[in-house]
């Protein structure tokens, strides 16, 4: 798909990554067959290949719409495309370009811009999300049932002891910020399911949020400025021999591992952010099979359907490692169909395209509890909350099974 870039964007590094990424397509269409919008709309504009074409149209004109505006908004970013595509075409990074292009050209209605801003104001910062969170468990009660069951119920801060004997090993972990701030059992039960492993998950408290939130809403500088950030908190202790960062929010993680490309351009941290991103792992490339299989279990898990999050099966390419870790412990897993549909949740994408997102959750639940589970797991926060709001079944993060079945080094 040949461009000729127009002048206004000449010199524009944004808009001339993208006309090379748009030129990789071949319009071949496979891309809709795994495309969750596409699947829902049936309007070539809700597809990859659609949104490519609004794409080079505003590449080559230098002019948008709302139109090309409001089909780009529509995109979960899930990256299905990706795995879907024969040419290897990146329409992730398209995509997040396309935006933010289209972001300086379009002014959004009022009501639009004022709900972006105060998702870009709150969810990067665990206190103002804990803050918000709260607020909405003391007036639960009086809320609408449909909106009750968006308030994610409090975690206790009973934290089972673990051994305290130095491991030999060390890693740093992305506390991130939602996650933090509403399921914080997440990573208390990864950090003492490592240690059983010999590997001691250091917090950073100076890092934070991944800076996904504001790169996928188009605001990339906002966003590079938490990369930044984070490259500056974990780099002293990279230095010091920390292995790995650790991600247990696979959407972080995915992030965390595009800083290298994000801030290539950046002389002052592109050979950090470059290392940061060969350092980052998800949480189910650094636990084994091989570590599960070694421990004893002391219980028994029930029939456990698991849910791979976007981030996780097209963002960073893991699609079977969380059911290879939970078969080598012995747990049963629940049937499931449509593994490679998106839930809807997508970071932010529930809250500004609820329609869909409310749509694509219904089937995703359908999908999930076929086989009957007993429990839900998944491996992304914004996944378990969005799925965890109207399932019948309990949602948890899947670490925190494998945590309760093992027992703690000191007993």
């Amino acid at each position: 798909m040949q461009v000729k870039l127009h002048s206004t964007f000449l010199g524009d590094r944004n808009a001339v990554e993208a006309a090379g990424l748009v030129q990789s397509c071949v319009h071949c269409g496979f891309c809709n067959a795994t495309c969750p919008t596409y699947q829902d709309r049936f309007d070539e504009r809700d597809g990859p290949r659609g949104r490519i074409y609004l794409i080079r149209q505003l590449l080559q004109s230098g002019e948008a719409g709302k139109t090309t505006q409001l089909h780009l908004d529509r995109c979960l970013t899930c990256r299905a495309c990706e795995t879907t595509c024969p040419s290897g075409v990146r329409y992730g990074r398209l995509v997040d370009a396309g935006r933010e292009l289209v972001e300086r050209r379009v002014p959004r209605p009022t009501g639009q811009r004022m709900l972006r801003r105060l998702i870009r104001w709150v969810f990067p910062y665990p206190r103002r999300v804990a803050a918000l969170v709260g607020l909405g468990r003391i007036v639960r009660p009086v809320m609408p049932r449909s909106l009750q069951r968006q308030i994610p119920i409090k975690q206790s801060t009973f934290h089972r002891p673990h051994s305290r004997a130095p491991a030999p090993r060390r890693m740093l972990v992305l506390d991130g910020c939602v996650q933090s701030a509403v399921t914080p059992h997440t990573n208390a039960a990864a950090t003492r399911m490592l240690r059983r492993v010999g590997i001691e998950l250091q917090s950073v408290a100076r890092a934070g949020c991944c800076g996904a939130v504001d790169y996928h809403l188009g605001a990339h500088d906002a966003g590079l400025r938490f990369a930044r950030r984070n490259i500056d908190a974990w780099w002293p202790l990279l230095e010091e021999g920390a292995e790995a960062i650790v991600t247990t929010a696979s959407g972080c993680g995915v992030m965390v591992k595009d800083y290298g490309e994000l801030l290539r351009h950046d002389p002052g941290y592109a050979t950090k952010a470059a290392r940061v991103s060969e350092l980052a792992k998800d949480l189910s490339e650094v636990l084994t099979v091989d570590d599960v299989r070694r421990l004893q279990p002391v219980g028994k898990a029930g029939r456990t359907a698991v849910h791979c999050p976007c981030t996780l099966q097209h963002g960073q390419k893991l699609g079977s490692a969380v059911p290879r870790l939970l078969e080598a412990a012995g747990v049963p897993l629940a049937p499931t169909t449509e593994q490679h549909l998106c839930c809807g949740s997508a970071g932010t994408y529930s809250l500004l395209q609820a329609d869909i997102g409310q749509r694509l959750l219904e089937r995703k639940l359908a999908a999930l509890t076929a086989g009957d589970p007993d429990v839900i797991v998944t491996a992304n926060v914004g996944c378990q909350l969005h799925l965890g709001a109207q399932s019948g079944v309990p949602v948890r993060h899947w670490i925190e099974i494998l945590d309760e079945l093992f027992e703690a080094p000191d007993g």
